[in-house]
């Protein structure tokens, strides 16, 4: 029997429809959200993800302001933009589009973001903030994440949780969200690694699977839990000469084998992915909220 699929769509609807009347409540007291996309250099596939973020922005009301500017920019004139952008109070949320071309230190670009303005999630304080259960901003993939299996109905509390993948924008700050002791998580994690040996022993142990290698179809079949609910946040390209564009898109998870034996997947497109986007909004109308009331309310 075939997995249930877990669809993005369907609850990145829902936190749209929500943040539309957050929005409406912030314009009537002179309040416009507003979020500045960094983009350096024209690589397609960050030229797409911004096209599509400030498509989401259009659509919900929130004011976009692009900064789309050369490869060959300097670290040190992408960090005088960030501190104007810190400085002007009608942008409440900053994202610099990774990654960066080779000469800029990510790092250093990401902690110049004000914390408050800082709607990735990335800044150290942000991230440290989430390792004592006090985040100002959740990281958007991972906060996406939590709120697919929320709303799978995926009971997290004294579950056990496997993830594959411990980068700084998935992996790391989501395992440190699960092990929380609240009622949304409270999880135990085990977190894998390109050095774990024997994968399989690990993912067959899962109850919820959630994988973010970056490495197509890296999880089989045989290395799933039967009736497992699997969250696959790999998005990869791989050739496919039959297919017009020359590609096709499969994730980290060989979807084909896992839904036989998994009890619920995300597939890939369409299940992380339209969480994250909602997450940034997300993240970036409660920023405006926050910069609202600091201000008493005033624009």
């Amino acid at each position: 029997m075939s997995a249930r699929l877990i669809q993005g769509k369907p609850v990145a609807d829902e936190v749209r429809s929500a943040l539309t009347t957050r929005i409406a409540r912030l314009k009537a007291r002179g309040v416009v959200p507003g979020l500045a996309v960094v983009l350096v250099g024209d690589d397609p596939a960050s030229v797409s993800y911004v096209r599509g973020k400030e498509r989401t922005c259009a659509e919900l009301g929130i004011r976009s302001q692009e900064h789309r500017i050369a490869s060959t920019t300097t670290e040190l004139e992408l960090i005088e933009l960030l501190h104007a952008l810190n400085a002007d109070n009608d942008i409440h949320g900053i994202l610099v589009q990774l990654p960066l071309p080779d000469g800029i230190d990510a790092d250093r670009i990401i902690s110049t973001i004000l914390p408050a303005k800082d709607v990735d999630g990335f800044h150290p304080v942000n991230l440290g903030r989430i390792m004592i259960g006090k985040p100002i901003f959740l990281p958007c993939t991972p906060r996406g994440i939590l709120s697919l299996l929320s709303a799978s109905g995926t009971q997290l509390s004294g579950a056990h949780v496997v993830i594959v993948g411990r980068s700084r924008v998935v992996g790391l700050p989501l395992a440190n969200m699960l092990l929380q002791r609240n009622p949304e998580a409270n999880a135990t994690v085990t977190v894998c690694h390109r050095a774990t040996p024997d994968l399989g022993t690990h993912t067959r142990a899962a109850e919820v699977l959630i994988v973010a290698a970056g490495q197509p179809e890296i999880i089989r079949g045989t290395m799933v839990k039967k009736g497992a609910v699997v969250i696959d946040v790999g998005v990869n390209r791989i050739s496919a000469p039959e297919r017009s564009k020359g590609y096709r898109l499969v994730g980290d998870v060989a979807f084909d084998e896992v839904k036989e034996v998994a009890g619920a997947i995300t597939p890939v497109p369409g299940g992380v992915g339209p969480m994250t986007i909602a997450m940034l909004m997300q993240n970036t109308v409660e920023a405006a909220e926050r910069a609202s009331e600091a201000r008493g309310g005033a624009a």
